[in-house]
């Protein structure tokens, strides 16, 4: 639990469990008070999904979290708990997906060159540039790997660092959402738009020298 102090705004937090006895109490209480932001920590079930999206049409800005395995799966898994496609082409305006990598030792790792099969398993182009047509046409020249030692208590890493897959709900993209499209069409058209997928962006980080192959494709397998 967090409690956070006022400084430009009036925070009033309610728990589950201690002030409310659900997600979908809370929000009906939490609206009588004419919020401008609601935090709904997690949306668990169809309740909590239908008081969060009506709030968002009332002109409240609703943030949330939904465990998907990308962007594109908070719509569907919106759609799969029985909320409208109407309402939520209306409601969503982007939808983040996130992962945490591991950040490589600055003080013992160690650069070298990527195989072709190496490069192929991460879906880079032969030509040796990221996938995407919004990514940076950068040449691979080299990737570095975890070494370890005494700075890293030889796990060759040191801290975490954000990888992100930002969904804008476009007109193109509302219009898939009416038409109930699956999560692999949505996907298609967004890249198709310019997004980053969490590999691409997983990979950028990568050809920074921030991060190693094994971890992007370990927190990105379900891209495979």
């Amino acid at each position: 639990m967090f409690l956070y102090k006022d400084k430009k705004s009036l925070i009033n937090q309610r728990e589950i469990g201690a002030d409310a006895d659900t997600f979908a109490n809370a929000l009906r209480s939490a609206l009588r008070q004419d919020p401008d932001v609601i935090l709904v920590a997690e949306i668990r079930d169809v309740d909590t999904a239908q008081i969060a999206i009506h709030a968002s049409l009332t002109g409240h800005l609703v943030l949330s979290t939904l465990h998907t395995n990308d962007s594109a799966g908070a719509v569907t898994r919106l759609l799969d708990m029985g909320v409208e496609p109407f309402l939520v082409s209306s409601s969503v305006l982007a939808i983040i997906a996130q992962r945490l990598v591991r950040v490589l030792c600055k003080a013992c790792k160690a650069a070298y060159t990527p195989t072709p099969d190496e490069l192929e398993k991460l879906g880079i182009k032969p030509q040796g540039t990221l996938p995407s047509q919004g990514a940076d046409k950068k040449k691979v020249e080299q990737f570095y790997r975890a070494v370890g030692c005494a700075s890293c208590m030889n796990t060759g890493y040191h801290g975490r660092i954000g990888i992100y897959e930002l969904l804008m709900i476009t007109d193109e993209i509302r219009s898939l959402v009416l038409a109930k499209a699956d999560a692999s069409q949505i996907k298609a058209k967004a890249v198709s738009k310019g997004m980053l997928t969490l590999r691409e962006e997983g990979i950028a980080k990568m050809m920074a020298g921030e991060t190693t192959t094994e971890e992007i494709l370990r927190v990105t397998h379900d891209e495979i």
